[in-house]
């Protein structure tokens, strides 16, 4: 039966409605501040909001690794929210973002809110939560010309990874005492994501799926503002822009003003609550891949905030300062900072409008383009990373341009072709391409937060020039499509070994039953010519395998890889098949050490390289029973960066060297290498390199210089040109140099029993980035990657790091290369499988 309902109907709906807009407390039946809330109540309270209030929207965007959904609300006036789209596509023309004149809509500030990237800074999402209150309830007003873009939780794996152990381990009450076990997180730790990677150094390589979706949206808005909220140690009080140096040169004067006056509002609100706070120090503007230097690269005021707590802090602890700091305290300063952004923001909408767009349309460069060329899964690779920022591309016409050469270090001529990626710097993001592609960053203060090189090209490994010309080409992108024809006559098949798209084939292979071999020599067959390191599957390894040819095909032709059929296994030129020199590789049982003695961000590193790039299985194992297991049962072990000393004490240590002799074959990462450094038995050697006597001398430096002074020893993420020896295995699809990115200073001699793979010589070649002067000298003449033979095993030491944060993309073949070409063709494997 259907009732028509009056007027006073209508009224009851309306206040039904006011009434059911519940504060945090109310929802959640406890004080914001007194207890950590799972995310999946965020998300409940959230979505109660956006039911009960006209003035919020809520949507989802994405899902994590461990299935929790990605959201996101927007808060404006209803007004607003009934023309967002209009208002939202008004925002990007009037930058030239998106084609179309701007239109007649009054303009809005839009402000971005990043919630709880590091799952263990906490307060911050219980933050958000008070602050969607706020805003929809007493701060209306600013809604009228402000858009709020609030993501309460970037990182749910990590927040509830902590928040879950919390809860399971606090006392009752909280006790403030630092040794207390809940102020102690164990290992990994609710910082990183489900990978274990750091969210908050993954905005411009996009590793993860949670910065993939993100980004998405991000692109959808671009925003005036963008915070992004952590937490510092709990000695540290709060922190606030404006921003340390180094800035990045593309960032405008009006950025660095407006930050300053953003923090002296907060200025104003933390002097009459009496908290302490601290601005221009620690937090540069240089590395492109944070939550505040994306954003200021996209045209934003890209802040962040530090509230001192971090995992550490719990409900409450005493600090060395003489007093508690308690989640009540470190949610009201957050609250307060986001409260006091949105205010400066909704007081100064046509500045933050009408500097946005110059930001876009000034955008010239140095550079007009960027042209690269190299190995086609490379320059896709490329293409795909650029697609995710929405950065525009073209592909060149044959001709010849003159700029500076990144493989040669100056100016000289460069050839194009159909083939060679054209990046333009003439685009809305120009000053983002020019951030991701300059051969080398502006440094006007060396003392940074993070690495101070990325370059793209040098990244990805590719032939590219930097230019003033401009260069003929098409915006059309064509892909070339692989199809691949069985040839049931013929004695096998070889193929290509250049980049991951020929790493990820192996793989498919060995998990789909195939035998493979690779050639230790340059092979001439079928009309072709193919480089050491090349696959070779034969139709004799797999004789028992039905259906050979087609699921080899099917196969090929799903993973994009081009077969070339050979007709026999006589070659014209190089080993025949059947030489020694083409050998066969094993599928090889790949165990991965994980726990307390290893650096999370560095295990995560190689879990997700292994499940998410090279889909190959690993098992992982605890480094508190590694003592325990059955080596035997392993044919690769992996040490991720780490201290194994306790772990791999002396006795331990034989037996694992027994190991390796009896076939096994370690791969050793980072600071790994210790375990094994003049040890004996192990032709390791840290370098001792003369120094000068400087215990006296640094006793005189003074006090305010000694940070700075200390810079001499560093090395902050610097691009080093090494020398490969690649007629070895593990330099397979390399030329005879590699840009590697050195981290650190930490520096081995050559092996001497050994092979030394890549390795800097006396004066070694900083290509781009800071590299202190004492640092330059402790790495002359020092192990880059190598290989020690012992007994029939090996042990791979990896000096750099290849897998570093997902993003170097051209040193991921040396760890594919140590896994299946360095001595794995022992027949043991086979035989225990």
């Amino acid at each position: 039966m259907k009732r028509t309902l009056g007027f006073f109907t209508i009224f009851l709906a309306c206040a039904s409605s006011i009434f059911a807009q519940q504060s945090p407390q109310e929802f959640l039946g406890y004080e914001i501040g007194t207890h950590f809330t799972r995310h999946h109540k965020i998300v409940d309270y959230f979505e109660h909001v956006a039911e009960a209030s006209p003035l919020v929207e809520y949507h989802t965007y994405g899902e994590t690794y461990e299935g929790r959904p990605l959201t996101y609300a927007v808060i404006s006036s209803e007004e607003n929210l009934n023309n967002m789209e209009a208002i939202r596509a008004n925002h990007l023309q009037n930058a030239g973002v998106i084609s179309g004149a701007s239109g007649n809509s009054e303009k809005k500030a839009i402000v971005w809110l990043s919630y709880n990237v590091h799952g263990n800074e906490a307060s911050s999402s219980e933050a958000a939560m008070l602050t969607l209150y706020e805003l929809i309830t007493s701060k209306k007003d600013w809604l009228e010309n402000t858009v709020i873009i609030m993501d309460p939780v970037v990182n749910p794996d990590g927040r509830d990874r902590y928040v879950n152990w919390y809860k399971q381990t606090k006392a009752t009450p909280y006790n403030t005492a630092p040794m207390a076990i809940e102020h102690m997180e164990p290992w990994p730790g609710g910082r990183p994501n489900h990978y274990l990677f750091d969210l908050n150094r993954d905005w411009a390589w996009a590793t993860q799926v949670e910065t993939r979706e993100r980004l998405e949206v991000y692109n959808q808005w671009l925003p005036h503002i963008h915070v992004d909220f952590h937490e510092q140690g709990i000695d540290d009080p709060y922190y606030f822009a404006p921003a340390a140096e180094p800035f990045h040169e593309i960032i405008t004067p009006f950025q660095r003003e407006f930050q300053t006056e953003i923090g002296k509002n907060h200025a104003r609100y933390f002097d009459e609550q009496g908290w302490l706070y601290f601005t221009k120090e620690r937090f540069d503007l240089l590395y492109p891949s944070y939550g505040d230097t994306y954003p200021t690269y996209m045209g934003a005021i890209g802040m962040t905030y530090e509230q001192a707590g971090h995992g550490r802090a719990g409900l409450g602890i005493q600090t060395s300062e003489g007093y508690v700091l308690t989640l009540v305290d470190r949610v009201a300063h957050h609250h307060t900072a986001g409260l006091s952004t949105i205010e400066i923001a909704s007081g100064n909408v046509d500045r933050l409008n009408s500097e946005f767009k110059k930001f876009y349309t000034n955008s010239k460069s140095s550079h007009k383009n960027y042209a690269l060329k190299g190995e086609p899964s490379k320059i896709k690779a490329v293409k795909e990373l650029l697609d995710r920022h929405e950065i525009s591309y073209g592909m060149a016409k044959k001709g010849k341009v003159r700029g500076f050469d990144y493989t040669k270090g100056k100016n000289a001529e460069f050839s194009v072709d159909e083939k060679t990626l054209i990046v333009p710097t003439d685009q809305p993001k120009g000053k983002m391409v020019k951030v991701l592609f300059e051969p080398s960053t502006k440094l006007v203060d060396s003392l940074t937060y993070d690495i101070t090189a990325w370059s793209l090209p040098y990244a990805y490994g590719l032939e590219a020039v930097a230019t003033n010309q401009e260069i003929a080409g098409s915006n059309s992108i064509s892909e070339d499509k692989v199809t691949n024809t069985a040839t049931p006559t013929g004695a096998g098949y070889i193929t290509t070994w250049n980049g991951m798209k020929d790493a990820r084939f192996l793989s498919a292979l060995l998990q789909n039953g195939f035998k493979v071999r690779f050639t230790e020599n340059a092979i001439r067959t079928a009309e072709k010519e193919f480089s050491a390191g090349s696959l070779v599957i034969t139709k004799s390894d797999n004789r028992r395998k039905e259906g050979f040819d087609q699921q080899l095909v099917a196969l090929a032709d799903q993973y994009g890889q081009q077969l070339i059929s050979a007709a026999t296994g006589f070659s014209m030129e190089g080993p025949d098949f059947g030489s020694s020199q083409v050998r066969i590789i094993n599928k090889p049982r790949i165990g991965v050490v994980r726990g307390e003695e290893t650096s999370s961000l560095n295990y995560g590193e190689i879990w997700y390289f292994f499940e998410q790039e090279l889909n190959y299985p690993i098992t992982s194992i605890g480094s508190s029973y590694f003592s325990d297991i059955d080596l035997s049962k392993l044919d690769i072990l992996i040490l991720p960066s780490g201290n194994y000393s306790e772990i791999l004490k002396e006795d331990k240590l034989e037996r694992l060297s027994g190991w390796i002799k009896n076939g096994g074959k370690i791969i050793a990462l980072g600071s790994a290498l210790d375990l094994f450094a003049g040890k004996e038995g192990f032709d390791l050697k840290k370098n001792e390199q003369a120094k000068k006597d400087s215990l006296q001398q640094g006793n005189l430096i003074p006090y305010a210089q000694r940070e700075r002074e200390s810079i001499k020893e560093l090395i902050t993420g610097s691009i080093v040109k090494t020398q490969v020896d690649n007629t070895h295995p593990m330099a397979f699809g390399y030329e005879d140099t590699y840009l590697s990115l050195k981290l650190s200073s930490d520096s081995y001699s050559y092996l001497n029993d050994g092979y030394n793979v890549a390795y800097l010589k006396e004066k070694p070649e900083i290509v781009a980035g800071f590299a202190g002067s004492e640092a330059k000298k402790e790495i002359a003449s020092s192990l880059v990657f190598g290989e020690q033979p012992m007994g029939e095993g090996s042990v791979i030491y990896m000096v750099d790091n290849p897998l570093f944060r997902g993003f170097w993309e051209n040193g991921k073949l040396f760890f594919v290369n140590a896994l299946f070409f360095v001595n794995n063709d022992d027949y043991r494997l086979e035989l225990t499988q």
